[in-house]
């Protein structure tokens, strides 16, 4: 399964702004992201309210991840990684938030 570990720079963290922003990206990829933190269930990220409710705090690592049997949908692992690679630059920058 691919997957991406980033830290959550926003200020706020997953809230309000920097989620829908966060959310927007990970709909404009067209996966099925989730994410998820230790100790929690994985979300899926294409929903703000899931998003929002899971409260990814500012320095809170995350993880995301497309499931394999969605890879046989998508134009390659490599397109997957890179999608994964992006959203993990935008977790951890300012632009998040």
């Amino acid at each position: 399964m691919p997957t991406q570990k980033a830290v959550v720079a926003a200020p706020v963290g997953l809230h309000a702004r920097s989620a829908a922003v966060f959310v927007r990206a990970v709909t404009d990829t067209g996966l099925p992201v989730t994410i998820s933190k230790a100790g929690a269930a994985k979300v899926d990220a294409r929903s703000l309210l899931q998003v929002m409710a899971a409260d990814f705090a500012q320095g809170c690592e995350v993880e995301l991840s497309v499931n394999e049997a969605a890879l046989e949908d998508v134009l390659g692992l490599e397109t997957v990684e890179a999608a994964l690679r992006d959203l993990r630059v935008l977790l951890e920058s300012q632009g998040a938030g």
